[in-house]
């Protein structure tokens, strides 16, 4: 048996939402590694387009998780960083990743 509370008690829900789609989860496990600024995360992250990071950190910022600091000069130096909420969602990555690790071989895409 497990012990996860009744749908009434469930907060799941909200935190799906702030963290759900394509590119959230990778962008907190960049910026849980050091701070970066735009273009550097974007390199690391690989196929993604300029305006997908743009949304991706606008709303991960609006959720709380990532700060945005602008250091107001010319040229442009703006710098990403998780905030502490975006810095307790560690854990969670931590054992996303050891759970695929156990079962890599039964994901889909697998050979």
């Amino acid at each position: 048996m497990n012990n996860l509370p009744s749908a009434d008690e469930c907060r799941i829900e909200p935190l799906v939402s702030a963290i759900s789609g394509r590119w959230k989860l990778l962008v907190i496990y960049w910026l849980a590694q050091r701070t970066f600024r735009f273009n550097e995360l974007q390199r690391s992250l690989g196929n993604i387009t300029h305006r997908t990071l743009t949304r991706q950190l606008s709303e991960l910022q609006d959720a709380g998780f990532v700060a945005r600091k602008d250091f107001k000069s010319i040229p442009p130096h703006v710098e990403y960083s998780l905030t502490p909420l975006g810095q307790s969602l560690i854990p969670l990555l931590e054992a996303m990743h050891e759970w695929a690790t156990v079962n890599a071989d039964k994901l889909p895409g697998a050979e």
